[in-house]
C-alpha cells in the first residue's frame, strides 16, 4: 500500500472516531443516569465539559502542531484519547468522568483537524478535493453510525461498552500510524508558542460557549457578553503579537479564508439544530419509537456521505467555493421547504426533503474544506484546520441555542402534549425559517469570496 492510500485510511479512521464518539454518548446518557443515579444537570454536563474542551483546544493544537510537528500532536491525541475513554469506562464518580470527558476532549481537539492537515500535506492541489470528500464521508459515517452503533453496545454490554470501542479504535489507529508513517511535519521551528493569546482565547471561547448553552436566561446573556468581549480583546492581543496562535491577516486579507470559514458556521448553525427538531416532531407529533425515528433521520447522513467524495472530485476540476455555493444553496431550499410542516405532513415527504438537505450538505462540506486549506500557505495549514473545527462547533452550539431560545418561548416549561402541538409547530416553522435565511445570507458569503 502506498504512502498516499495509508495516509487516507489513517485520516479516515480519526475522523470517522471523534463524531461518533460525539454522537453515540447521547444513547447512553439516559442509562448512565438510571445506574449512576446521576441528575438531569450532571448529565448535561458529561455531554457539554467534552464539547467545550474540544472547542477551546482545537485552534492551541493546530499551532501546537505546526511549530512541533504535526504527526507529533496527532499521534499523541490519539493516545491521550485512547487511554482518556479507557478510564471513562472504570469510573463511576460522576466528578471523575466529567475530568476525563475534558482530558478526552483535549485528545479529540489534537486528532481533530490533523486528518485534514496531513492529507492536504500529502496529497496535491489536483487530488485534495477527492481525498478530502472520503474523509468527510468518513466523519458522516461516524455521525451516522453513532446512535445506532451505540444504541447495540449500551443495550448488549452497557454504557462502559462505548468508551471501551472508542478505546481500542483510537488505539489501533495510533499503531498503524506509527507503522506506517515514519516522516514529520513541521513548519515554524523559530516559533514560540503564544501562551497568554491561548490563555485569553480559552477563556473567552469558555464564556462564549457556556453563555449560549445558558440562553435565554440573564446569566446566559451576560456569559455570553463577556465571552464577546474577550473574544475582541483576543484579537486586538494577537494583531499585535509576534507569534499569534491565530494570525490575524488571515483573517484581513484572505477572504477566501476569512469568509469559508463564516460560510462553515453559517452551514452548521442553520442545520444542525435540524435533527434535534425533527427527532422532536417524529416522537411527538408522529408518534414514533426511537428506533422509527432514528431509522427516518439515518437518510441525511447517508447521502451526505455518499455525495461528499463526489463533489470532493468535482471540486478538484471546478473552483471549490462554486461547488460549495451550489450546496449551500440546496441546504437553504430544503430549509424553507421545512418551514411548511404540519401536524399532517407525510413522512414521506420528510424523508425526501432530508435527502436533499443531505445533498446540499454534502455538496458543500468538502468542497469548502477544500477552498480553506487551498487558500493558505503550508506553514498555517494546523491553524487553518483548527479555525475550520472551531467554526463547526461553534455553529453547531449556536444553532442549539437558537432552537432552544424559541422553544422556551413559545412553550417555556411545558411538556410537549397534544394540547401545545400547535405552540411547538410554531416554534419549529419560526426556526426552520431562521435556518433557512441564514443560509440565504450563506449563500453570498460563499460566492462573494470567488471575489
Amino acid at each position: 500500500m502506498n504512502k498516499k492510500s495509508s495516509i487516507l485510511i489513517i485520516a479516515c479512521m480519526s475522523s470517522f472516531i471523534t463524531p461518533f464518539m460525539g454522537s453515540s454518548i447521547n444513547v447512553a446518557l439516559p442509562i448512565m443516569g438510571k445506574e449512576l443515579s446521576l441528575s438531569a444537570s450532571v448529565l448535561a454536563w458529561i455531554a457539554t465539559s467534552y464539547l467545550l474542551s474540544v472547542s477551546i483546544f482545537l485552534l492551541p493544537s493546530g499551532k501546537i502542531a505546526d511549530i512541533y510537528g504535526r504527526k507529533k500532536i496527532f499521534l499523541s491525541g490519539l493516545i491521550i484519547y485512547s487511554f482518556s475513554s479507557f478510564l471513562l469506562s472504570l469510573f463511576s464518580n460522576p466528578f471523575s468522568i466529567i475530568f476525563l470527558r475534558v482530558i478526552q476532549g483535549i485528545g479529540a481537539a489534537m486528532i481533530f483537524g490533523m486528518g485534514i492537515v496531513i492529507l492536504t500535506e500529502v496529497f496535491p492541489k489536483e487530488e485534495r478535493g477527492k481525498a478530502l470528500g472520503i474523509n468527510s464521508a468518513s466523519v458522516y459515517t461516524g455521525l451516522s453510525l453513532g446512535p445506532f452503533l451505540g444504541g447495540i453496545l449500551t443495550k448488549e454490554f452497557g454504557w462502559r461498552s462505548i468508551f471501551i470501542f472508542n478505546s481500542i479504535f483510537s488505539f489501533i489507529t495510533a499503531i498503524y500510524l506509527i507503522l506506517s508513517f515514519k516522516m514529520e511535519f513541521k513548519n515554524l521551528k523559530k516559533e514560540k508558542f503564544d501562551i497568554k493569546g491561548a490563555t485569553i482565547y480559552g477563556v473567552a471561547l469558555f464564556f462564549l460557549i457556556y453563555g449560549l448553552s445558558l440562553l435565554p436566561s440573564k446569566n446566559g446573556i451576560i456569559f455570553f457578553l463577556i465571552g464577546v468581549s474577550g473574544t475582541i480583546l483576543f484579537l486586538n492581543f494577537e494583531i499585535k503579537n509576534e507569534y499569534p496562535i491565530l494570525n490575524v491577516n488571515l483573517l484581513r486579507k484572505n477572504l477566501v479564508f476569512s469568509f469559508s470559514n463564516l460560510a462553515t458556521f453559517i452551514n452548521y448553525a442553520s442545520t444542525a439544530g435540524v435533527t434535534f427538531i425533527l427527532s422532536l416532531y417524529l416522537q411527538y407529533i408522529k408518534g414514533m419509537n426511537p428506533r422509527e425515528t432514528g431509522i427516518i433521520l439515518l437518510s441525511q447522513p447517508i447521502v451526505m456521505a455518499t455525495i461528499s467524495p463526489l463533489a470532493g472530485r468535482l471540486s478538484d476540476k471546478i473552483e471549490p467555493s462554486k461547488v460549495a455555493s451550489f450546496g449551500m444553496f440546496l441546504t437553504f431550499l430544503s430549509l424553507l421547504i421545512f418551514t411548511f410542516l404540519e401536524e399532517n405532513t407525510k413522512i414521506l415527504f420528510i424523508i425526501f426533503n432530508l435527502i436533499l438537505l443531505g445533498l446540499g450538505l454534502g455538496t458543500f462540506s468538502s468542497p469548502n474544506t477544500n477552498a480553506i486549506m487551498s487558500s493558505v500557505d503550508k506553514k498555517f495549514y494546523g491553524v487553518s484546520a483548527g479555525m475550520l473545527a472551531t467554526m463547526r462547533v461553534l455553529g453547531q452550539l449556536f444553532s442549539m441555542a437558537l432552537v432552544t431560545l424559541l422553544l422556551t418561548f413559545y412553550i417555556g416549561g411545558k411538556k410537549i402534549v397534544p394540547e401545545n402541538f400547535h405552540l411547538f409547530l410554531i416554534s419549529s416553522k419560526i426556526t426552520f425559517l431562521t435556518f433557512s435565511i441564514l443560509s440565504f445570507i450563506g449563500i453570498f458569503i460563499s460566492i462573494k469570496r470567488n471575489r
